[in-house]
């Protein structure tokens, strides 16, 4: 999870982020990460109401298409500045909900959106292309590019890939790592180009 964090603040170091925005709860460890690595504060949208916060908050509805439900995120007006260039991380991105929420609460506070980091994005899902129709700049660790048939194929991203398991070696060609079935630890910057299949279990 630290080389995840070191890895977007590596692709967004020349943006002059002032803080990381995620939802919680899955998209708080790699933004934190994130956060150390850059050294700028994180801040999470609630998807529940809290009793304390309850006033002064900005808000956005967020669907999700996996539990069919939508949530309310908020994100308190106290930690929100006018002056903010905020970086919003996420662990998947596949309809690009999450996201969505996090650009509609960016531009009620109006603050600048620097890009979006994804850990794993799903191609084969419209998330990506409808965030580069709005201009919004999309960092994705890995790509998953399909599931068919039970298996998890990966398209080869710009970084180097660190597999569960395996070293984090800087520079490594991330061709020779072999697909694991444990899935995918970290993903960082390459060249190559190609695809990557794992067994879904």
């Amino acid at each position: 999870m630290q080389h995840i964090g070191q890895e977007f603040a590596a692709r967004f170091k020349d943006a002059k982020i002032t803080k990381v925005w995620t939802v919680e709860s899955s998209g708080i460890a790699p933004a934190v990460m994130t956060g150390l690595a850059l050294g700028v504060p994180v801040i999470f949208a609630r998807k529940h109401k809290s009793l304390t916060l309850n006033s002064g908050m900005y808000t956005a509805d967020v669907y999700s298409y996996t539990k069919k439900t939508t949530n309310q995120i908020s994100i308190s007006k106290r930690y929100v500045d006018k002056t903010d260039r905020v970086l919003l991380i996420d662990d998947f991105l596949a309809n690009g909900q999450a996201v969505e929420g996090m650009l509609q609460i960016a531009d009620q506070a109006g603050v600048e959106v620097v890009g979006a980091g994804i850990v794993i994005e799903k191609c084969f899902q419209p998330g990506s292309a409808e965030l580069a129709a709005k201009g919004v700049r999309v960092e994705s660790l890995a790509k998953v590019s399909s599931l068919a048939d039970g298996q998890v194929s990966f398209k080869q991203t710009k970084g180097k890939i660190k597999m569960a398991g395996q070293p984090f070696v800087p520079g490594e060609d991330p061709g020779h790592h072999r697909p694991n079935p444990k899935g995918l630890a970290a993903v960082g910057g390459g060249q190559k180009t190609g695809v990557k299949r794992g067994r879904l279990r």
